[in-house]
């Protein structure tokens, strides 16, 4: 496996199945800085409810955040990212029934060295950006199918938030 500097490690899965909870924590653990997900922000901005034609301004948007992040801090040995393209590629076949291709040629730019697929099996959290409490079980299989098209590393985090790290430290002790 050929590892960048730095190791972009990116958390994916189901809405509330602690991928922030999880990056927070692993950047603390590891001394690093960990991204949010633009979308948070681009929806907090627009005033109207968001559409697939969004996805790809957020796409876009995503992408320079991460480029800008990863710029900033190329001296770290670890970067996290709470999400990544492919939760928008996810949510737009989920939600629509179909994707942009250019959100997929897109994600395949920016792939990163592993992916940590957060188990939805943790208790639900509201959150007005949250739709799918009664999902996230079919959600993870789409991830996970997904995962394997990619064909890039992945592992599943499963627990609580310190096993969910304890999980973390061994892989990249095991790999990096």
């Amino acid at each position: 496996m050929k590892l960048s500097k730095p190791y972009k490690i990116i958390f994916t899965g189901p809405e509330s199945s602690g991928k922030t909870t999880i990056a927070k924590l692993a950047a603390k653990h590891f001394e690093t800085q960990w991204l949010s997900e633009y979308a948070r922000t681009y929806l907090a901005q627009i005033d109207y409810p968001y559409k697939a034609t969004d996805l790809l301004k957020i796409a876009e948007g995503q992408i320079s955040s991460e480029q800008q992040f990863i710029q900033k801090n190329e001296h770290q040995d670890f970067l996290f990212f709470d999400t990544s393209l492919l939760v928008i590629k996810v949510w737009s076949i989920f939600k629509y029934g179909f994707y942009n291709h250019k959100i997929d040629q897109l994600l395949k730019q920016q792939l990163p060295d592993v992916y940590f697929l957060c188990d939805w099996q943790i208790p639900w959290e509201y959150d007005p950006l949250r739709e799918t409490p009664n999902d996230r079980a079919a959600l993870f299989e789409l991830y996970q199918r997904e995962l394997l098209e990619l064909k890039i590393p992945f592992f599943v985090l499963k627990g609580t938030p310190a096993e969910r790290l304890a999980q973390i430290q061994w892989y990249l002790k095991k790999y990096y």
